[in-house]
């Protein structure tokens, strides 16, 4: 079951139901969390009765016809539509995911979005990820090396070596995984998370990269690497389907094997 923060001393309350217009009969319910901190004592579930008929396939699609046609106080984040910017993750029907690549027809009864869970919330489906992107930035995500780069050429690597850094590289930095986590939940203080630890081993895996001890170095601490337990949860909600899962169990056997 997922967790969500909520305010302090405060519950869920049932909000307003949205019905559609008469005649509409291809109808999809979307039960919305709704909370501004600024003026709302507890957050609320919003129900909206939504045409399909005139509606895009994505969830994202509900959401922007929701706020377009029917309620515009509803906020959420939103940009590419595509998959590649990470700015729709939010939790759906239980799962972390982005609403633009989770397609209305795959889930079944009444739609329920949530914001990410066990963060802080800004408003309704925008959660505050200031402290995720401070972890990110504190495994220092960019080359560092100390041979300067050839006069005439970049600096080159192997096929294979291009290969280990291609699943890592590719993440968008949504934060499905880290929300969807345990130890995050309870730890995020102090624990990185799984997408900070696998931007981290994007780079200790990049051949090009002459910091590899020192990033090693950063990561020993009871807390920001090893409160991984293995859950698996940041690998099966992945929208782009890697593993950080994987790339933290790497990461501890470099730290194993640099000791021998």
């Amino acid at each position: 079951m997922t967790e969500f923060r909520l305010p302090k001393n405060s519950r869920i309350s049932k909000g307003k139901h949205f019905p559609a217009a008469d005649g509409v009969s291809n109808i999809r319910k979307f039960a919305v969390y709704r909370y501004d901190p600024s003026s709302d004592d507890n957050p609320r579930v919003d129900t909206y009765d939504v045409d399909m008929d005139n509606c895009g396939p994505m969830v994202l699609d509900a959401l922007i016809k929701i706020k377009n046609e029917i309620d515009p106080t509803l906020t959420f984040r939103r940009s590419c539509r595509e998959g590649i910017c990470g700015s729709c993750a939010m939790n759906i029907d239980g799962g972390n995911t982005l609403a633009c690549t989770r397609a209305n027809d795959e889930l079944k009864g009444d739609i329920k979005i949530y914001p990410l869970p066990h963060l802080p919330v800004v408003k309704d489906l925008v959660a505050d990820l200031t402290n995720f992107y401070a972890q990110y930035a504190s495994v220092k995500p960019w080359l560092q090396s100390r041979t300067p780069p050839p006069p005439d050429q970049e600096r080159l690597q192997s096929k294979e070596n291009q290969e280990l850094i291609n699943e890592p590289a590719a993440c968008i930095l949504c934060a499905c995984c880290s929300t969807s986590c345990p130890s995050y939940w309870w730890n995020s203080d102090r624990y990185l998370g799984p997408a900070a630890l696998l931007a981290s081993y994007r780079w200790l895996v990049d051949s090009r990269d002459d910091a590899t001890g020192e990033r090693l170095d950063e990561l020993e601490d009871p807390f920001k690497l090893y409160r991984c337990h293995t859950i698996m949860n940041c690998t099966q909600t992945c929208p782009k389907g890697l593993n950080p899962a994987k790339a933290i169990a790497e990461t501890k056997k470099m730290m194993v094997e640099r000791k021998h």
